[in-house]
């Protein structure tokens, strides 16, 4: 609300916000350009939805998760090698995979690159567009796992974008619930879960399967 915008697109330049503000850290986007806006982005990173067209088929794991390094941080080979290892490890995956392409790992694997990728450059922010949609529920569930693991042990602010209302109650603190590109209410999950004040987030909650009262349980 208060007139604040805080899309992915608009986050990454794409679009020019029609009112309002995008505000990270205090530090309003729209206004940046140049350098100083291509730093900024090193802070503000993105796991996008489908981990099968998300990474590039002609790199190597290894090289998808050093390429932001290479392009931000001009650290010696060694030293971006090392921290791509401990990346892809933290994020439970086996040093081994470094040397294949995508198309060798299943979609859970893909999108836990996704994640090393967007986690390397140590940021504050990251933007997570419909991130475990693409997955079956049991990767979902790991998926969400390791998200939560990550934030805790990272401090990290997570923008996360879903339809999935079961997803959001599991990994949001908070929640904004928008209706045509406008927020029709916002606050704490809990509360927003247990006493929706608009018709409309009624109605989402009520389509959950299993009901609303019981969304959270099912997800786990």
């Amino acid at each position: 609300g208060s007139g604040k915008t805080t899309t992915a697109r608009c986050i990454a330049g794409f679009l020019r916000p029609t009112s309002g503000t995008v505000e990270v850290g205090g530090t309003d986007v729209a206004r940046l350009s140049g350098e100083q806006l291509r730093q900024f982005r090193r802070k503000v990173q993105l796991v996008f939805q489908n981990p099968f067209a998300s990474l590039d088929p002609r790199q190597t794991i290894g090289q998808i998760v050093e390429e932001p390094l290479r392009n931000f941080d001009p650290v010696p080979k060694a030293e971006r090698e090392q921290r791509v290892r401990a990346m892809i490890e933290r994020v439970g995956l086996p040093d081994a995979v470094l040397g294949r392409p995508p198309a060798a790992l299943s979609g859970g694997q893909r999108q836990r690159v996704a994640i090393a990728r967007a986690l390397v450059l140590k940021p504050r922010v990251v933007v997570l567009d419909e991130a475990v949609s693409a997955l079956d529920v049991t990767v979902q569930a790991r998926i969400l796992e390791l998200l939560d693991e990550l934030q805790r042990e990272l401090g990290l602010t997570y923008v996360f974008v879903s339809h999935d209302l079961a997803v959001v109650r599991l990994i949001a603190d908070t929640v904004s619930v928008m209706r045509a590109g406008q927020v029709v209410e916002s606050g704490a999950v809990e509360t927003v879960f247990h006493a929706p004040a608009h018709d409309y987030t009624r109605d989402l909650i009520a389509a959950i399967p299993g009901g609303g009262g019981a969304a959270g349980k099912a997800a786990q």
